[in-house]
């Protein structure tokens, strides 16, 4: 398993979701993604791409003006 950090800050939607899609892709099974992000719609959009795509969200953090998503890639 690794993780990787996806800096998605100053993109507004659907980018962040469009860029977390992107690097999902290049990901295996079981490892993680960290996405960043300063739009505050990640913290609805991106778990919703989840749900949909079978990934799940591990912690999703709001701090000064800053969103950040950890999920788990899926099958």
């Amino acid at each position: 398993m690794s993780r990787e950090l996806l800096n998605a800050r100053r993109l507004l939607c659907p980018l962040p979701v469009i860029r977390t899609q992107d690097k999902v892709k290049q990901l295996r099974v079981g490892d993680q993604l960290e996405v960043v992000c300063t739009d505050p719609g990640v913290m609805h959009d991106i778990p919703a791409w989840c749900r949909i795509n079978g990934h799940k969200v591990l912690e999703a953090i709001s701090s000064d003006g800053e969103y950040t998503i950890i999920l788990e890639v899926g099958e």
